[in-house]
């Protein structure tokens, strides 16, 4: 690169200082505050600070000016002690949160634009990085993964199931559920209320469960063969049951919509049942109107619907980071300040805008200026309402939006 790694570590913080002079009126106190303990990513040290509490925002204002971290974090738990180590904090309660992120969803641009590299050998490729490396055997790796707007699309997907589960089955209102884009590749959701407060992390382990789908069996939730009519007649739910049961017949519509034959039989189904479906797709999708196809067509039987269910199951779940939900000490990213991966924001909105926010707009914080970079390699993006490159081996003028997103991936440097 024609450009100086210490100079662009130096621009970057010079940038986030900027920021956090100008900009820490935005840092609003969380619940309860002096109860809450703080963490920090610091530039220089690349270590974290942690065990650190506030009496009021306006300390937590004027650290930030004066620290000026990489990243800044605050516990979902409240302690008595907030300061002291975890032994002794004193655990009060956790609020509830949710961590969806692209890293957890599939998507078949990662293989383009997501990189990683061995760290002992130095052997790399893209997209998802193996357990291993295929040469060393390590399984350490350096990644680089990119918040393209497929991938931020994904996670917005799974974050409006995730709003539908707590509002519908849950019993939560829009009001309640508190949403935020994490400043990088997804969403936060976050729940207070005396109830949830006391929620140990086996309890909060149910909930994950309910969220994601696991152990759903379908002779539990409407899937059965009765005796009538001389034989045997098969049954299941309906699109407008509550819970799992009318989940599950959503997902299977949804399944079956869209199936191609590669879709069947890659769910495990026989060719002659892929078959019957596939020439009876118009009367399965109707039959929904008038209780749902289980026992519709002769030859489509209980195993057969039982596969279908499964993959119903994983369209419905929701794809989170399971960990951070169940950990009652979890540090979360603190609203409206800078993600050291991007320079975006984590900017927080009611749950009911989801549908129509732009992340790639709403999450700049930096409006104004630009700056020079040598560009090793990033794919074509989008920063508010201009689009840049893609860029390979060359050196460009970027407003400071666009050229931050790239200095903090590593993909850029200042240029000399």
């Amino acid at each position: 690169m024609t450009g100086n790694r210490e100079a662009t570590d130096a621009f970057i913080k010079a940038k986030f200082a900027e920021f956090y002079r100008e900009e820490s009126g935005r840092i609003k106190a969380p619940t309860a505050i002096e109860k809450r303990e703080f963490g920090f990513l610091l530039f220089k040290e690349k270590i974290m600070l942690r065990h650190k509490s506030f009496r009021d925002v306006g300390e937590l204002r004027a650290f930030l000016r004066r620290v000026v971290p990489s990243h800044a974090y605050y516990s979902a738990a409240y302690y008595e002690m907030p300061e002291e180590s975890m032994e002794s904090k004193g655990w009060i309660g956790a609020d509830l949160y949710f961590d969806i992120d692209a890293d957890h969803i599939p998507t078949e641009c990662k293989k383009v634009h997501d990189r990683w590299r061995c760290v002992k050998c130095g052997f790399s490729g893209r997209g998802t990085p193996p357990e291993a490396c295929p040469i060393c055997g390590e399984r350490s790796f350096d990644e680089r993964t990119w918040p393209c707007e497929v991938c931020l699309e994904s996670a917005k997907r799974e974050t409006t199931k995730l709003i539908d589960i707590l509002t519908d089955d849950f019993g939560f209102s829009l009001g309640e559920v508190g949403v935020s884009f994490s400043g990088h590749r997804g969403y936060h959701i976050h729940l207070e209320s005396e109830v949830i407060r006391e929620l140990d992390s086996t309890s909060r382990k149910e909930i994950v469960d309910y969220v994601t789908g696991q152990g759903i069996d379908a002779k539990f939730h409407g899937l059965e063969e009765i005796r009538g009519g001389g034989g045997r007649i098969l049954t299941g739910p309906n699109l407008d049951e509550a819970g799992w049961r009318g989940r599950i017949s959503r997902g299977v519509y949804e399944f079956l919509l869209k199936a191609t034959e590669g879709d069947l039989r890659g769910i495990g189904l026989r060719r002659s049942v892929v078959n019957l479906i596939t020439t009876n797709r118009d009367a399965i999708l109707e039959s929904w109107k008038a209780g749902g196809p289980w026992g519709l067509i002769k030859g489509v039987g209980i195993e057969s619907w039982k596969a279908i269910i499964k993959r119903s199951v994983e369209i419905q779940s929701v794809k989170i980071d399971t960990v951070v939900t169940t950990d009652i000490h979890r540090l979360i990213r603190l609203p409206n300040t800078l993600h050291g991966k991007t320079g975006l924001m984590k900017v927080s909105f009611p749950a009911g805008e989801i549908e129509n926010f732009d992340p790639l707009k709403e999450a700049v914080a930096f409006k104004k200026g630009g700056a020079t970079i040598y560009i090793e390699e990033a794919p074509k993006f989008r920063i508010g309402e201009e689009t840049f490159g893609p860029f390979k081996d060359e050196k460009a003028e970027l407003p400071t939006a666009a050229a931050l997103l790239l200095l903090c991936k590593g993909l850029a440097v200042v240029a000399e």
